[in-house]
């Protein structure tokens, strides 16, 4: 029998999680043809999700965890959960039930009869959520599609399903800045994408702010395009080729009238112009290196706390130093 493991990053999901875990039940039911486990990923949370966790895998061994020492991102949870997951097929969902489980069965389905390595969803509509949102969404699909040679499907979500050959690839991009809808394009292999309507969260509030979404797309931008750069190098050239023309207007214009000392406000005006867009290409190869100098660093990309195989190894030691003792551990 094939084995599938879901990933689920969660960041404070106390609420989220008995509720998700009472709907895979279900899934779980109607996929009887191969062996299901749901690894939890806890993101360094600060309410009872943990404790949540190793409920649930106390009641059901089908689940596993593993949780952070501090909060690492949901990108960095993604590579653990891709790391240490053991089945033949790999699925990431998230935990609020905005990736529909009823579509797992399908998926599947999708993989073993069609031959494809991988199945993604995609939004078909974004309703329920708040319109500039929306449009800056939007937007940032179009501008990275056209400066980076990796297309990134608009609306795609993180819920997908792989093939192990297509995890393998993935885990072999170790890379300290992460971007994962950028990563699973970039590596290949065949995918199919379906389409669904946008689902509220069953729980709990978002953990995605404008300003980590922003900081997010900044991440993609950089890490699959290095067209701001070459717009740092146009900017530089044109303005050089711009100072020369108006050097040679100021020489002509002095020596047919004579006047080369007015226009200063305008000269100030031109001057602090220049000086914004030397600051906006030094800190666009600031990104840049910024990014560089983090990846030299070879950090680890999360560093684990607890797990349930941790827990699992502590409980057998303790179970067989009772049982050398002689002793009933229950008493």
């Amino acid at each position: 029998m094939k084995k599938m493991t879901v990933i689920v990053p969660c960041l404070n999901e106390e609420e989220a999680l008995p509720i998700y875990y009472k709907e895979m039940c279900e899934v779980m039911k109607q996929m009887k043809e191969v062996e299901m486990e749901l690894l939890f990923v806890d993101d360094g949370s600060i309410d009872g999700t943990l404790s949540v966790m190793k409920d649930l895998h106390e009641l059901d061994d089908r689940c596993r965890y593993l949780s952070f020492s501090r909060n690492f991102g949901k990108e960095a949870a993604i590579y653990a959960g891709l790391q240490n997951a053991t089945g033949d097929y790999v699925a990431l969902m998230d935990v609020d039930l905005q990736d529909p489980p009823q579509l797992l069965p399908k998926m599947y389905r999708i993989l073993e009869e069609e031959g494809y390595d991988s199945v993604a969803t995609k939004r078909s509509t974004r309703t329920g959520e708040p319109r500039i949102r929306s449009f800056l969404s939007e937007s940032f699909y179009k501008l990275i599609n056209k400066i980076s040679k990796t297309e990134i499907v608009n609306g795609a979500r993180d819920y997908r399903l792989m093939k192990r050959k297509m995890v393998h690839a993935i885990l072999e991009m170790s890379e300290y800045n992460r971007f994962s809808k950028g990563i699973f394009e970039w590596v290949g292999f065949r995918t199919k994408w379906l389409e669904f309507e946008n689902v509220e969260r069953s729980a709990g509030e978002t953990k995605w702010s404008m300003k980590k979404l922003f900081c997010y797309s900044m991440e993609g931008i950089t890490g699959f395009s290095v067209a701001p750069l070459s717009f740092a190098s146009v900017i530089g050239m044109l303005f050089c080729l711009l100072s020369f023309l108006m050097i040679g207007i100021i020489v002509l214009r002095t020596l047919i009238w004579g006047d080369p000392v007015s226009g200063w406000p305008s000269l100030a005006c031109i001057v602090f112009f220049v000086g914004g867009i030397q600051l906006l290409c030094t800190g666009i190869v600031g990104q840049y290196l910024s990014k560089t100098y983090l990846e030299t660093k070879h950090r680890p990309i999360y560093i684990l706390k607890d797990s349930s195989e941790e827990e699992r190894s502590t409980k057998s030691v303790r179970e067989s130093v009772w049982s050398k003792c002689g002793l009933d551990q229950s008493a």
